[in-house]
């Protein structure tokens, strides 16, 4: 598979580029020095493309399969400035970066109805909503001054809620883009904090 430039390939483990993705990927405007972390890597796809612009890209996954797989890809494409690592949002990063991005698990269902891997890539437990509010409570301390934040969400798991959370940690928080899908609409949001005189 060839997207973008970018030469994929897929593993059933592992989740596919998909509307969410292409909706973070369209909009995601990497700057040249930019320092970028992203959460949730899957295939790495969206690494990927932020490397062939960004000075450095960091991408965590919580599956094996995905962490193995996204080094593949990097191989594939030739880009030696991006590194995934396995682990669980935050807990393997240290330093800050211009831009953190993620695209979280948001379908609502039991957190204990788990039973392969890759359900971990859609499952945001009973409201949809809990990796998203584990990555808000803890981007700003991955975030440079100027740095921002990309999120996808969902309106199955609540945009509105996620723009107030944001807001009230002290964000400027803006809508950039949004696509309709049969069931529900996505949004992607940017979040930066304000500058200071």
């Amino acid at each position: 598979m060839e997207r973008y430039g970018i030469t994929m390939k897929s593993h059933p483990d592992v989740y596919d580029p998909s509307d969410d993705t292409m909706l973070l990927v369209d909009n995601m405007n990497v700057s040249d020095g930019d320092q970028v972390l992203e959460i949730g890597v899957g295939s790495g796809y969206v690494s990927l493309i932020a490397a062939v612009t960004a000075a450095t890209v960091t991408g965590i996954d919580i599956n094996p399969h995905a962490v193995k797989l996204a080094k593949i890809n990097a191989r594939l494409n030739g880009l030696s400035n991006v590194h995934f690592i396995l682990g669980d949002l935050f807990s393997p990063v240290r330093g800050r970066f211009d831009l953190v991005m993620m695209n979280p698990p948001y379908l609502q269902a039991a957190r204990n109805l788990e039973k392969r891997i890759i359900d971990e890539s859609w499952n945001g437990g009973i409201d949809g909503r809990e990796i998203t509010n584990r990555f808000l409570s803890d981007v700003e301390h991955y975030l440079n001054p100027n740095g921002r934040a990309l999120l996808v969400q969902s309106s199955l798991s609540g945009c509105d809620e996620t723009i107030k959370e944001l807001s009230q940690r002290g964000f400027n928080v803006e809508t950039i883009a949004e696509k309709k899908l049969f069931f529900e609409t996505l949004c992607l949001l940017k979040a930066t904090r304000p500058e200071r005189c």
